[in-house]
């Protein structure tokens, strides 16, 4: 009888799951030309219910893959909250209503809501313009990750052996397959399998409060029904947020009546139906009517908890992204602010890709890989602290009469507001920019058409550094000077633009892209004076002007807190600032890239 043999492959990215985050990384290492399979146990993609929430930062990052427009065309723009609070009357009143977004230097001022699986399908069609698809119905069954050093530390090896299984293999075809990987992404769930083989702890804690989750469409006198609207009630709280196609998802906070056994003390969920959510829900916005007109199109129970893994990565070969290592509450820290978790997955999964692709090509030290848990379990850690804080406020009883020391209208809209620049995936601009903070947006002239850009448009997510050139006033003699002389010695051969230098056909440099933004006038302005090495490509020299119009711009230098005598500005393949130098001491630059960056050989 003929020997049955398993199946064995090689690849350089192996990621399992396919929900948000686990797209992000595939449809990202896809665009850097990695060779990356992604699998998934569900049989089909998700069509409806689950995350909706779409924050200003997270459009910046779909915009710098190019697959922004198509968000927005066909997600639902949320601009303004709208707050109620308990009336005298024994319902709920309006108190005030606020913009939604308050982030100052948010590019895009408003967030999104989009079904999760609207969401998916952008990245499964980009990634299939791509050559990858999500391999279903397909699970690992064991991980391992080599003990030899020298095998870990080597940018060419396959160190971690996964075996997979396909649950619908055809009668004759092989169900199992070893796959040898050089990276695997563990972009399963809040019960990710990945997480478990290597024991890695989840650390935190579960609340005491229960929410029910309702989408519909809804016929109501609610007169904040298009607004995310957060309503405090002698019946307990409600976020009702507005969704596409005249759809809207209702969070309802429960009480323990209505949801726990009393014979066991513990949740029972077949005590509560979509028929009980509404009724609480309506309850909750008496005197508001609230009707679905097609029926309950999807819902869910949920306990909030807030837990962060206390490691994000195995031996720099092996990571958990996403759910698979920091969980939130679905509704006040997450969908309060709105869809926080599912924005902070698909952004672990932004901050890992890049690292991941360059690490692949042999460009990267393993320090640089070990900066994603360094980076992320950071941020993880700061929007459990927020969502503790979000969620207890939003849960807990309103002030009234009969409660004193209940939570004040005047409060829980501080709080909001106080918290907007986070929730918004964008840091305050406090003075300039900042070292591990997004490049802030910001519109400029190129020089040799007066044609406008957002600056963001000219920083891609094409795995590239982007080196920054502030020239300051180029027709000022003495910063002409200042200008070349930096040239000169960016140009020497320990340079790091030459030191990381990578052979190849194209003359385009393929780990740096230089941008320069000068100071003057469009009208008086020759793009050509200025110094070959900062203008590789005539669009590539931008002038800090108002447009033709006068409409805006002119002020980039100011708002970026960039002097006259101009900067040197390193931002990283994922948009955020690496490094900062003066003209003057370009060998700063080289430090920062001889910290992590590998020469070729």
């Amino acid at each position: 009888m003929p020997v049955s043999t398993v199946p064995y492959s090689e690849v350089d990215v192996l990621i399992i799951g396919a929900g948000p985050a686990g797209l992000m990384c595939a449809n990202a290492l896809a665009n850097a030309k990695v060779n990356v399979r992604i699998v998934d146990k569900r049989a089909a993609k998700v069509t409806a219910g689950q995350a909706d929430g779409i924050s200003p930062r997270t459009i910046e990052v779909f915009q710098s893959y190019g697959i922004g427009e198509r968000l927005i065309r066909e997600s639902v723009q949320i601009h303004q909250a709208a707050f109620y609070k308990p009336s005298s009357s024994g319902g709920i009143e309006l108190t005030s209503r606020t913009p939604d977004v308050t982030a100052p230097s948010a590019r895009y001022p408003f967030e999104m809501a989009l079904h999760q699986g609207a969401i998916e399908a952008i990245f499964l069609d980009s990634m299939k313009a791509l050559g990858v698809e999500v391999e279903r119905s397909t699970i690992p069954t064991s991980i391992e990750v080599s003990k030899d050093e020298n095998e870990l530390t080597d940018s060419a090896s396959y160190p971690v052996r996964v075996a997979l299984q396909r649950l619908d293999a055809p009668e004759g075809q092989p169900q199992e397959e070893i796959v040898h990987a050089k990276y695997v992404v563990g972009a399963d769930g809040a019960h990710s399998w990945v997480r478990k083989q290597f024991d890695i702890a989840m650390e935190g804690e579960q609340s005491d409060f229960i929410w029910g989750v309702l989408d519909m469409v809804p016929e109501t006198d609610f007169p904040d029904v298009r607004n995310k609207s957060l309503v405090h009630s002698n019946y307990g709280s409600a976020l009702l947020v507005p969704r596409e196609k005249d759809r809207l998802r209702t969070y309802i906070q429960l009480e323990d009546k209505d949801i726990i056994d009393p014979a066991t003390g513990r949740v029972d969920k077949e005590r509560v139906g979509p028929e009980e959510l509404l009724a609480v829900a309506r309850r909750t916005l008496h005197p508001f009517k609230l009707i679905p007109t097609t029926g309950i199109l999807w819902w869910t129970l949920y306990i909030i908890g807030q837990r962060v893994a206390l490691k994000f990565s195995i031996k720099n070969r092996v990571f958990i992204v996403g759910d698979a290592c920091h969980t939130h509450s679905p509704k006040a820290g997450k969908r309060l602010t709105f869809g926080q978790g599912m924005n902070a997955s698909m952004n672990d999964s932004h901050n890992l890709a890049w690292k991941i692709a360059l690490s692949v090509r042999g460009w990267a030290e393993p320090s640089l890989l070990s900066t994603y848990e360094t980076e992320r379990r950071k941020y993880a850690l700061d929007l459990i602290a927020f969502d503790k804080v979000f969620s207890t406020l939003f849960s807990g009883k309103p002030l009234t009469e009969e409660n004193s020391d209940g939570v004040a209208p005047e409060q829980f809209l501080k709080a909001f507001q106080k918290f907007g620049g986070f929730t918004s995936g964008i840091g305050e601009l406090a003075s300039g920019l900042v070292i591990g903070e997004r490049f802030p947006p910001y519109k400029f002239i190129r020089a040799a058409d007066a044609w406008p850009f957002e600056i963001q448009d000219i920083l891609p997510s094409d795995f590239r550094f982007k080196l920054l050139v502030f020239t300051g006033d180029f027709s000022d003699p003495l910063q002409e000077a200042r200008v070349k002389s930096m040239v000169a010695n960016v140009q020497t051969p320990e340079s790091f633009l030459n030191r990381y230098a990578t052979p190849g056909k194209s003359s385009e440099n393929a780990r740096f892209d230089i941008i320069t933004i000068t100071k003057g006038r469009k009208e008086g302005f020759e793009f050509l004076q200025v110094p070959t090495l900062l203008r590789p490509h005539w669009s590539k020299v931008f002038i800090d002007d108002t447009d033709i119009t006068g409409s805006f711009g002119g002020k980039g230098y100011s708002y970026y807190g960039i002097g006259p005598e101009g900067a040197l500005v390193v931002v990283r393949p994922d948009g955020y600032v690496g490094a900062i130098a003066p003209l003057d001491h370009v060998e700063e630059l080289d430090a920062y890239f001889a910290s992590f960056m590998k020469i070729t050989a």
